[in-house]
């Protein structure tokens, strides 16, 4: 009976510890958290924050002021050039969405599947990202002598007899523009895909080869509901990308087709910086529903 209170006595001096110790514990995870924290704010909370802030400004011809107005969004948000322009900027997605699933999804089963050796998978993989080496804008204009009225692919069509005059919709029109889209993010759509189909248990494949799964079947009861995190991921990057994109447009269209981007850069061109953070802040709320919706359909967590 006398032993109990000694015995306790050490544990009583420990208690008051215990509170600085967790303190101690929650400035250190405050601290290692910092510094991503403070970049965060300085490179991504205080431009949005600004961007949000300028956007309720007004403006006239010449300049434009502190001020808190919704004109800029009604403007913006009852315009039937915006509906149009959002449209079109829609179907810009989709197509260049779908062209580089299909491309980016077929390079990667190719790599993954049918190309044994890691040192080929890694050389045909280094092979995709050469075009990187090299700038969009060059890598885009590179299709203009290609595509044009006098260009090779008209050439070609005419030399060997397939049309009798040169086809005028290959550049300067929409398909040059997803053309362009498609060349420049494919390799968004790659990489993810690639690398979640190299996650994939062989065995899963070899089960369904065993219980009589043809090929396709295979592909599309295995290997395709396991490569939707990639799939999602690349999706992802293309329709962000797309989305804010206006150089492409610009050029590829020859300055007649239009898009978000193109209207944000208009407007900052004409010093309506209220107008473009309005409209920029428009877009970026477009584009998080559109990821948000997409998030809904595939855990992507288990890609990161």
């Amino acid at each position: 009976m006398s032993d109990t209170p000694m015995e306790a006595a050490p544990f009583a001096e420990k208690a008051p510890d215990a509170p600085v110790r967790v303190l101690s514990e929650g400035l250190a995870s405050w601290l290692l958290v910092s510094p991503l924290a403070i970049l965060l704010a300085i490179f991504l909370v205080i431009p949005i924050s600004v961007i949000v802030t300028v956007s309720f400004w007004g403006y006239n011809e010449w300049d434009f002021y502190p001020d808190f107005t919704f004109e800029n969004y009604e403007y913006l948000l009852t315009s039937a050039v915006t509906f149009d322009t959002y449209v079109k900027t829609f179907s810009y997605v989709l197509m260049a969405w779908a062209f580089t699933a299909a491309i980016g999804f077929a390079v990667a089963y190719f790599l993954a599947f049918h190309v044994r050796s890691t040192v080929w998978q890694v050389a045909l993989f280094l092979v995709c990202t050469v075009p990187f080496w090299t700038s969009n804008i060059i890598r885009m204009i590179s299709w203009i002598p290609f595509l044009g009225r006098n260009g090779l692919a008209n050439e070609v069509l005419l030399q060997a007899g397939l049309i009798e005059t040169p086809l005028e919709f290959l550049l300067f029109s929409d398909f040059a523009v997803v053309l362009a889209f498609v060349h420049l993010y494919t390799l968004f759509m790659v990489v993810p895909i690639f690398n979640s189909m190299m996650r994939i248990d062989r065995s899963l494949i070899e089960a369904a080869r065993d219980n009589g799964a043809s090929p396709f079947q295979i592909l599309t009861n295995v290997i395709l509901p396991l490569s939707k995190p990639g799939l999602m991921i690349g999706s992802i990057f293309v329709v962000t990308l797309v989305m804010g994109d206006f150089i492409t447009v610009r050029f590829m269209s020859g300055s007649q087709s239009a898009s978000v981007g193109r209207i944000i850069q208009n407007e900052i061109a004409l010093l309506q910086y209220p107008a473009a953070a309005a409209s920029a802040v428009v877009l970026l709320i477009t584009v998080l529903i559109m990821i948000a919706v997409m998030l809904r359909l595939v855990d992507i967590r288990k890609e990161l």
